[in-house]
């Protein structure tokens, strides 16, 4: 599967080319998106592919080298090219919603989607006139109940006859591109428009209380027996417990997670929050060393249940189905006396597993690299950068790149006289920035473009600089933390996670660390055709815990996020 499968999360490192679309490449397109949408008017074509409008084509290169083109229409991308196939952004399905058949989901599931997720059936509402009709691999769309504007665009994993054979189970898109995303962050960024969608009106919900639940402890059931040193009643399988003494102790646990939750994790600002989402994020971070939180050994059983108990005998909280069949705390009691009199737990092990994530026990605490972006002067490039007496090899800044190549132009005067935006193409710019179609027919570049295409034909490098150590500088883009989904047989999924060492951070306390944090047992295992490398495996799908524990602990820079996000088959 192409990298770009889940939503643009990376194009922000990206490097990019805009080209001028010409005349006859304006026709081939407007073929293109006909043959390829053919529910679009000739009029409607006209306004997206006009005849005197500035349309200009962006090439994109994503950090491994997957080719996507952008076509802009008023500084908005209006489709996108992946592996020879066009697909509309959510900026042109706002304004033509007709264009692809389009799938229904609730709300909620859209912050997954735009996470990196795919649209799974269970997660999909059917409205009155039934599901739209796909083929396998057919260009789809995603809106949200009540409103026609799509929010994400992707393809069918199969038909829809499949997907009703199957009883609405599996993967039903493959999301390609979500409005929030950089993809999106790329236009204006306006916000969708809200058109009513009489056909969902009145329908009912699809997610029962047990659904809900279950999504709220996903991965519980795929994670073996907790083997706490201090529990003799480990040694009894895990399915059908029912000592009382281990519910009273689970029962007392859950409520010290969750006061604890409420006091020192939610703010205020967050509600309403989803009750999976308070169990997953906050809850779950809260349990001591050594021990595990599990409803289902508890009296309780459901999260449900638990939330009801708290409602209406402690009056902590009020939960309420803001949409059909999801639940959300809405209100906190922060100045109830039993909220107000809990005091937190002291457990260090907590605190190092969580933050301590660079190295072993007793290390520094750990810092991220400083990334830069470099470009090496290529052999073809050499006659250009020769006045500058930089050599084949030589590493640049991006700054230092356009101020030798601006020194270059006006030393031989080459500025266009008659409108300075230009550069006149003398033989060495030639030779070394044009391709050979382009040698009779252009005759001189903007600035941008000039340097735009310099950059391109330099050899890629990076810089990573540590606290405390010298740079190191190393050849190609830098390589992405991969966090990758597997199956394990029938419906078991395994998160795992590559590439930590590239940015000095230690495999072992960031799996010890996503232990704690998710309630699930990891592993380390060898990187496979890599000596020296190891990826983390932790049970379940933890791609959203994963990311928030790498974020949230400044562990990758925000200006440079350097995740990538790929679901494999079993």
């Amino acid at each position: 599967m192409c990298c770009l499968s889940a939503p643009f999360i990376f194009l922000s490192s990206i490097f990019q080319i805009i080209f001028h679309i010409a005349s006859h490449l304006r026709r081939k397109l407007k073929a293109d998106i006909s043959t390829a949408f053919p529910s679009l008017s000739v009029e409607e074509l006209s306004e997206l592919v006009p005849n005197k409008e500035e349309l200009n084509v962006v090439k994109i290169y994503a950090h491994k080298g997957d080719a996507v083109t952008l076509y802009m229409l008023h500084k908005n991308p209006v489709f996108f090219e992946l592996e020879k196939c066009l697909y509309p952004t959510v900026y042109t399905l706002w304004h033509y919603p007709h264009v692809l058949p389009t799938f229904t989901t609730w709300p909620p599931v859209l912050q997954k989607l735009a996470g990196g997720a795919d649209l799974m059936l269970p997660g999909v509402v059917v409205p009155l006139s039934g599901l739209p009709e796909v083929k396998k691999g057919d260009c789809c769309a995603v809106k949200v109940v009540s409103n026609r504007a799509p929010m994400a665009v992707g393809t069918a994993t199969m038909s829809s006859a499949e997907m009703r054979s199957l009883g609405m189970k599996g993967r039903g898109v493959s999301v390609l591109h979500t409005y929030m995303d950089s993809l999106w962050a790329f236009g204006d960024k306006s916000g969708p428009p809200s058109i009513p969608d009489v056909d969902t009106e009145g329908v009912e919900a699809m997610y029962g209380e047990e659904e809900e639940d279950d999504e709220a402890t996903e991965g519980g059931e795929e994670e073996p027996c907790p083997n706490s040193d201090g529990d003799k009643a480990t040694d009894a399988p895990c399915p059908g417990i029912q000592d009382p003494v281990l519910t009273e102790q689970m029962d007392a646990l859950l409520l010290q997670c969750f006061l604890q939750a409420l006091k020192s994790k939610v703010k205020k600002s967050e509600l309403p929050l989803l009750t999976s989402s308070f169990l997953r994020i906050h809850m779950f971070s809260c349990c001591p060393s050594g021990k595990q939180l599990d409803i289902k050994k508890s009296s309780y059983k459901k999260l449900s249940k638990f939330l009801q108990c708290m409602q209406q005998q402690h009056s902590l909280v009020r939960v309420e189905e803001l949409s059909k069949g999801v639940e959300s705390i809405v209100e906190v009691d922060w100045k109830n006396s039993e909220l107000r009199s809990f005091r937190t737990p002291k457990d260090p092990g907590i605190e190092e597993a969580s933050v301590e994530v660079g190295g072993a026990e007793g290390e520094k605490p750990y810092h991220p690299p400083e990334i830069t972006t470099l470009y090496s002067v290529s052999s073809r490039l050499e006659p250009l950068f020769q006045d500058a007496k930089k050599r084949k090899g030589t590493v640049l800044q991006p700054a230092e790149v356009r101020a030798i190549i601006t020194d270059y132009v006006k030393r031989n005067e080459l500025v266009d006289e008659n409108n300075k935006n230009y550069v006149i193409i003398n033989p060495i710019l030639c030779d070394c920035l044009l391709e050979k179609s382009e040698y009779q027919e252009v005759e001189a570049l903007k600035w941008d473009d000039l340097f735009s295409r310099t950059l391109y034909k330099m050899q890629h490098c990076h810089q990573l600089v540590f606290p405390g150590q010298p740079p190191i500088v190393k050849k190609g883009h830098i390589e992405p933390i991969d966090i990758s989904v597997a199956s394990r047989g029938s419906n078991k999924k395994v998160t795992m996670i590559k590439n930590l060492e590239v940015y000095g951070l230690d495999p072992m306390a960031v799996s010890v660390a996503l232990q704690h944090r998710v309630q699930a047992s990891s592993a380390l295992n060898p990187v496979p055709g890599s000596k020296d490398r190891v990826l983390v495996q932790i049970q379940g799908n933890q791609v959203q815990q994963v990311c928030k524990l790498l974020l949230e602990t400044a562990l990758i820079n925000d200006t440079m996020p350097r995740i990538s996000l790929t679901e494999l088959p079993g």
